[in-house]
């Protein structure tokens, strides 16, 4: 038995910062090894054992990083945008296994209910993604939790990912999460807040290594 787990924080401004953030500690402390199941298979990826990434104010626009010349984009608004209501409804391809929307959809009128009729002084507005089923999938749902409250007037999301795309999927998920945030925020009639972002299993592929060096310039 050898070595302990490393726990990081990142405490950013706003989306972009927290993204150019996350690349750095992974390139720089991110554990590396083979991937024996899930997405990749038999290729290789760098993880932070767990992290805590505090966003102060995640509606700053804009809300996805902007990339050096010659670099692929990780996400653009119109695709935000066309995912939403991947996040927000039920609507699903033939092809998918889930969507967070099939979850969220029913949870997220009773959570601005919840609110609307009893205020902030609650901690039940938790909304979860999965079900004792989703052990089965050949690749469960990766955010497992979007926990709502309010507090010092703002509506704040508190999320979970057990595992996490760095490159792609974090600036996606949460520019998503963020437009979800104002949407809630504004029929509970309370001001946009923060997000605070946790995961075990935040990674870059191997396929991404480089092109993150390039946009830290490094």
């Amino acid at each position: 038995m050898e070595g302990f787990l490393n726990p990081v924080v990142v405490d950013a401004r706003d989306l972009p910062e927290a993204w150019f953030l996350c690349l750095q500690k992974v390139l720089e402390v991110g554990f590396e090894y083979e991937i024996t199941r899930g997405s990749f298979k038999n290729s290789k990826r760098k993880e932070l054992d767990f992290v805590t990434v505090y966003i102060r104010h995640p509606g700053t626009m804009p809300l996805v990083p902007d990339v050096p010349q010659g670099v692929d984009a990780p996400t653009t608004m119109a695709y935000v945008e066309s995912y939403l209501p991947y996040l927000m409804t039920s609507a699903k391809e033939k092809n998918e296994q889930y969507t967070y929307g099939e979850f969220l959809e029913p949870q997220i009128p009773k959570v601005i209910k919840m609110f609307k009729e009893t205020g902030s002084g609650n901690n039940q507005a938790c909304m979860t993604i999965g079900d004792k089923n989703s052990i089965d999938l050949s690749d469960p749902p990766c955010l497992r939790l979007v926990d709502a409250r309010i507090r010092y007037g703002k509506l704040h999301f508190m999320v979970y990912f057990r595992s996490w795309d760095l490159w792609a999927g974090f600036p996606s998920n949460l520019a998503a999460l963020q437009l979800l945030k104002e949407y809630m925020a504004s029929e509970i009639g309370v001001y946009d807040g923060e997000i605070v972002a946790c995961s075990k299993g935040l990674h870059l592929y191997k396929y991404a290594w480089d092109p993150a060096k390039t946009v830290l310039r490094i």
